[in-house]
């Protein structure tokens, strides 16, 4: 399979810059697998399409504001560091630019040294492990300091923080959003449960990955990042049970797709779990878990598009995108959003 075959043309000013003013007033493609048929609806109306025993899968994983911007202490050289990954208590591997000049032994400053850094050492992958100093709580620190680590495609400044998360956040841990889940709003999703739709919450805390780009000519010889996932005992039940009964499981987001694909065995029986997974989903992959999907629309030749493709069908993905941005629809983190029936 090729890469290119995952390939569209996007025009940049339908690149969404900033969050739709009202969550669930994002615009919403429903597509119908089994017709081919699509409805333009606005995602409050997602309702409408969830049955009375039904499951929908949410991320519970909330980002960290992981970009932080300080200085060299011996020159006042200035340095970005993005935290992708904690190792243990005061260690993390990050990316760090410039990183020529991240040299292992050297010392960085934020906050005028109410936190500081020295690099370990280099990484595998081109960043570098690095042992923060601080006094009182890490975490805390971090939100005083530390800035939303928005998609390179994001240019604009946000204002609100907290538009960069979904109103179900909890645990702190990733890199980057689960950004179909940034159109549910708490009256929404509780519309939802008044229904009778079982809300179910797992995690998997989004790596930086997500945004790179598949640069190998065949798709099969990309290297999938790993991501940490956990589905409790509590939620893999609730999830069964809503199979048993005849509800269908519909994702929220790509990163609750690979998380239950990740647990589920070919019976359709989801597991509890944990652990790290670097499951690439693509055609000619046969989903055991999943029956409905909501997700953004995706970068060309990204392993989300393909995740899509393998759901829905290559030349059907294509099809949408193509009609989408006829359509004038907004792309990517705070775009609009699609539901795959």
């Amino acid at each position: 399979m090729n890469t290119k075959d995952f390939y569209y043309d996007l025009p940049p000013e339908l690149i969404a810059q900033t969050p739709a003013p009202v969550r669930d007033e994002s615009r919403l493609l429903v597509y119908h697998r089994a017709s081919g048929e699509m409805e333009h609806r606005i995602f409050r109306d997602v309702i409408d399409y969830l049955n009375p025993g039904d499951a929908l899968v949410v991320n519970e994983t909330r980002v960290l504001p992981a970009r932080l911007i300080g200085e060299r202490e011996d020159t006042g050289g200035a340095m970005e560091f993005l935290l992708l990954r904690r190792v243990n208590y005061d260690t993390w591997e990050t990316l760090v630019k410039p990183g020529r000049r991240a040299r292992t032994g050297l010392t960085f400053s934020f906050g005028g040294g109410k936190l500081r850094a020295t690099v370990l050492s280099s990484t595998e992958d081109g960043g570098r492990l690095v042992r923060f100093h601080f006094d009182g709580v890490f975490e805390e620190i971090l939100d005083e300091l530390g800035q939303m680590p928005l998609p390179p495609y994001i240019t604009e400044r946000l204002e609100d923080k907290e538009r960069y998360q979904t109103v179900y956040a909890r645990e702190e841990g990733s890199a980057a959003a689960p950004t179909a889940g940034l159109h549910f709003t708490p009256e929404l999703l509780e519309r939802i449960r008044q229904k009778g739709v079982d809300v179910v919450p797992v995690l998997l805390h989004v790596g930086l990955g997500t945004f790179r780009p598949v640069k190998e000519e065949r798709v099969e010889d990309h290297h999938m990042h790993s991501e940490y996932y956990l589905v409790t005992p509590e939620a893999a039940e609730r999830l069964n049970a809503a199979r048993r009964g005849g509800g269908r499981i519909v994702c929220v987001g790509t990163t609750s797709v690979r998380t239950l694909e990740t647990v589920a065995t070919g019976d359709g029986v989801v597991h509890p779990g944990s652990g790290w997974t670097q499951i690439f989903i693509m055609p000619g992959y046969r989903y055991k878990a999943v029956d409905a999907l909501i997700t953004n629309f995706h970068l060309p030749e990204s392993t989300l598009l393909m995740l899509v493709s393998a759901f829905m069908g290559r030349e059907n993905a294509l099809h949408m995108y193509e009609t989408a941005v006829q359509m004038r629809y907004r792309f990517f983190s705070f775009g609009d959003a699609t539901l795959l029936l």
